[in-house]
């Protein structure tokens, strides 16, 4: 897990919560059911009318990118990519029949299967380049659905608190009701705003951050993939996939 994400999270929402109590409110005065139903039920109903279902369910997908560990990390690819070379030179490349499955990262689990089947060299790289896209795509779509989302949540709470002051003003005359139409009308803004700006927004940068290392890590394994059909020397490979994380490292 992604101790970092969740953390954000939690600090962020407790800093409001805890300003709150240190300036005398309590937690109850933010919990208002009205205004929770206008803020997000509204900016559910937007994002909902802006995307597809698949980019929905993509984005819901996507959460687990974001609070998830990496799935890979560079280093631990190199040493995989080297260590089916080694066997591929020394056994022929039938002999990684049998390691395909047993591959944690399907990227490199395909790329194999591709260079086993004999796919020309120009085709899997081709093949491995496409797949890189469509992911790429795919995932800033689900992170445009959080970042729409966010840029919903603020005007829809201002709708909120807009309907609040409404209903003060019907019950100007029965000040009883006066304190509840109020409390909507600025917890709905507290509720458009600290949704977009503490989770909404932050969950679709983090989602475009986890897919550039992703997509790194993707094109590292198409450079591994084709040194392992070439039968390149184990230390020229090594050394060009060290070069290539460098370069990244330095961006």
């Amino acid at each position: 897990m992604d101790i970092a994400a969740l953390a954000g999270i939690i600090i962020g929402i407790g800093a409001i919560i805890g300003g709150n109590l240190v300036e005398g409110g309590n937690t109850a005065h933010l919990v208002q059911v009205a205004a929770a139903i206008i803020v997000f039920g509204g900016t559910l109903g937007a994002t909902m009318l802006s995307f597809s279902i698949r980019d929905l369910f993509n984005a819901l997908k996507a959460l687990g990118m974001v609070f998830g560990s990496r799935s890979s990390l560079p280093g631990e690819i190199i040493e995989d990519i080297l260590g089916l070379l080694v066997k591929a030179r020394k056994m022929g490349l039938l002999t990684l029949e049998s390691q395909v499955k047993s591959i944690d990262n399907q990227f490199l689990s395909k790329g194999l299967s591709l260079v086993i089947d004999g796919i020309p060299p120009a085709m899997i790289k081709e093949i491995l380049y496409q797949e890189i896209s469509t992911y790429e795509e795919t995932y800033k779509k689900a992170s445009k659905v959080y970042e729409s989302a966010g840029g919903f949540a603020p005007t829809i709470g201002i709708i909120g608190a807009v309907l609040g002051l409404i209903q003060v003003m019907r019950n100007v005359t029965d000040p009883s009701k006066i304190g509840g139409g109020i409390a909507v009308a600025f917890v709905a803004t507290i509720y458009g705003v600290g949704s977009a700006n503490l989770v909404l927004i932050p969950l679709g940068k983090k989602i475009m951050n986890r897919l550039k290392e992703e997509i790194f890590v993707r094109e590292l394994i198409v450079e591994g993939v084709l040194g392992i059909e070439s039968g390149v020397n184990p230390y020229f490979l090594k050394a060009r996939l060290n070069a290539f994380l460098a370069d990244h490292d330095k961006t």
